[in-house]
């Protein structure tokens, strides 16, 4: 006989424990229970049965997992809330006694918890911390642009703003920085980051107010673990470039509202035991690790490296230890094609797949008008100059006059230049005047782009997200459709008429041709072979092409017919769980295809309406 099992002792009733329960296990307030979970990422459980759950019980609560609540009770930072309670009873009453003297020693001795041990805990390893700094990063933006009052000390703002420097001042030294998206909410900045993509919105500067019904208590307990998070990301990506942490600040700039300008970049005078570089001697000459990567380096950097520059670090190695060239045996059992493998010499004919120097030979200028902090630091992050005018700020490293400005970045309507004078003049045709969607579509297209299209005064092209919603959704960015639109146009013009069509083919006897055309429709080379045919039979090219997209059409049908019978036999063996799952999926498919298809034809009749209307002026 099996152990009996009382109810409310073993199961639900045991796995889980509700709020209330929890709170007075802990011996904590409700508000030091809720730092509690958000600092150890405990959050809230849904059990399968509530009532089970909750012993019997119906009421609405909230379920925590047992071992999760047994696991906060050890936690030091506990501990330190409990200090700190008593801390405030015996705080008050020296002040109500007046007891001074006794109040300023328990202020100085005042109980202070760390969250160091916090940090290693919930990210083992470095790469952890980085996939998790979105939320840290947008949050310590989101805090560096509200202004400081009583619900938020300016001490707070100043740290936030000063982390958001130190983030900015990386990416931009290390050229990580990859897209960029000007939204309604604010600026979508990406970068890659040790080979991790790291995505946060930056809001604009705009006066911001803290709404009365948020609890900033909860926020602040967020931005407090993401504060000790950043420094010790930072600390690491500093040290690991070998530059200062934290970088030095000028406090001059700073008041002159230099903004990243501010701070400046030191390279490690002592770099740390870690980062020694080992030194081994070669045929009398001495060469380091640091010289090992650096030639690396260097190689990776682009694609049209003079090898002739490394060849000292290669004659250096003695004969024996150099790699002997890879020679590819061909397999006589294999009847594949012989496929070469990757070796040194081909990874460095690789193109990059992002030009991190793209704004390298510009020079640009920014006008009072544009945002200073958003603008220098897209361009700076991919190799270019920027200056300001004195009214944007301190700090500028160009001045307005300077000959070698090669764009000026203007948000404003264009206006009559009567009474500039002739060096004025000479100045404003050497330069280029775009507008700052420029900027940010030349980075996220991977070139520069024309500036005829931004030109000061000019209609913008839309400007796209670079994420992307999802496969197949509509870009307008994509051009006109060109043919393969006017085939379907054609098509729907002609439909009516295909039965039609269909008896003069068999009159006119091209039984033969038809046939060979719709076999060429899906393959290239029975397609080309097609073509020659149609063209000795004495077929118009246009015909052709009008047939070929007809034929397509019918196969497309035909195949979605087949299609269409195998997933109702599929469907067939799924159960009434997954059919539905299914057919909500495929609601949503068909939903995104229909908005895709309702654009796609708006675009289709912009087009013909402009080309009615280029042929009517003409």
């Amino acid at each position: 006989m099996g152990r009996i099992r009382q109810k409310g002792k073993a199961g639900a009733a045991r796995a889980y424990i509700t709020r209330t329960a929890a709170v007075k296990k802990l011996q904590c307030s409700l508000a030091d229970f809720r730092r509690l979970c958000i600092l150890k990422g405990i959050f809230p459980r849904e059990p399968k049965n509530k009532k089970k759950a909750n012993k019997g019980s119906s009421a609405p609560t909230s379920f925590y997992y047992t071992k999760d609540i047994a696991y906060l009770a050890h936690e030091p930072v506990l501990k330190k809330l409990r200090e700190h309670k008593a801390f405030a009873k015996k705080l008050s009453r020296a002040l109500g006694r007046g007891e001074w003297s006794s109040a300023k020693s328990l202020e100085e001795n005042k109980p202070v918890y760390r969250l160091d041990h916090i940090i290693k805990e919930r990210y083992p390893t470095f790469v952890d911390a980085l996939r998790d700094i979105d939320d840290a990063l947008c949050m310590i933006y989101l805090f560096a642009s509200l202004p400081s009052g009583q619900r938020l000390p300016s001490e707070l703002v100043e740290n936030c703003a000063r982390l958001s420097a130190e983030w900015q001042l990386y990416i931009m030294h290390s050229q990580s920085l990859r897209k960029a998206f000007l939204s309604i909410k604010g600026v979508y900045y990406q970068a890659e980051v040790m080979d991790q993509t790291i995505t946060w919105l930056v809001p604009y500067q705009f006066t911001q107010n803290i709404p009365s019904d948020v609890d900033v208590r909860v926020m602040l307990t967020f931005l407090e673990l993401y504060q000790t998070l950043l420094g010790f990301v930072f600390f690491k990506l500093y040290t690991d470039v070998g530059l200062v942490y934290p970088p030095p600040l000028d406090v001059k700039k700073y008041e002159a509202a230099a903004g990243v300008g501010a701070f400046s970049l030191q390279e490690a005078s002592h770099p740390s035991s870690a980062l020694v570089h080992k030194t081994v001697e070669i045929d009398g000459r001495k060469i380091s690790g640091k010289d090992v990567r650096q030639t690396i380096k260097a190689i990776t950097a682009s694609s049209d490296i003079d090898m002739d520059s490394v060849s000292n670090l290669q004659t250096s190695v003695p004969e024996e230890n150099q790699d002997e060239d890879f020679v590819l045996q061909p397999s006589t059992k294999s009847t594949e094609p012989d496929t070469s493998l990757p070796t040194l010499k081909t990874l460095e004919s690789l193109p990059e797949p992002i030009s991190t120097t793209l704004f390298a030979p510009y020079t640009f200028l920014l006008s009072r008008e544009t945002s200073r902090s958003i603008f220098e630091f897209l361009v700076r992050s991919f190799g270019g100059k920027v200056g300001w005018p004195a009214s944007s700020g301190g700090g500028s490293p160009i001045d307005e006059n300077d000959p070698s400005i090669t764009h000026v970045i203007i948000d404003r309507p264009p206006h009559s230049y009567k009474s500039e004078s002739a060096e004025e003049k000479e100045r404003r045709l050497r330069r280029k005047y775009v507008q700052p969607q420029w900027v940010v579509d030349c980075i996220n297209a991977g070139k520069i782009l024309l500036e005829e299209h931004y030109a000061q005064g000019q209609t913008l092209p839309p400007h796209i997200s670079p994420f992307g919603e999802y496969e197949g959704a509509y870009d307008p960015a994509a051009g006109p459709l060109g043919a393969q639109a006017e085939l379907e146009e054609s098509d729907s013009e002609a439909e009516s008429g295909e039965e039609a069509d269909e008896k003069d083919d068999v009159d006119t006897g091209d039984h033969r041709l038809k046939k060979t055309l719709k076999d060429a429709v899906g393959d290239p080379s029975a397609l080309r072979t097609a073509e020659l045919a149609a063209e000795a039979a004495g077929m118009d090219y246009d015909a052709f092409e009008k047939e070929v997209g007809k034929l397509g059409k019918k196969t497309k049908r035909e195949q979605v017919k087949v299609d269409n019978a195998e997933e109702d036999m599929n469907k067939m063996m799924m159960s009434n769980r997954q059919r539905k799952l299914y057919e909500k999926m495929k609601h949503s498919q068909q939903k995104k295809e229909t908005e895709r298809n309702i654009l796609e034809a708006k675009k289709r009749a912009l087009i013909k309406q402009k080309r009615k209307e280029t042929k009517g002026s003409s």
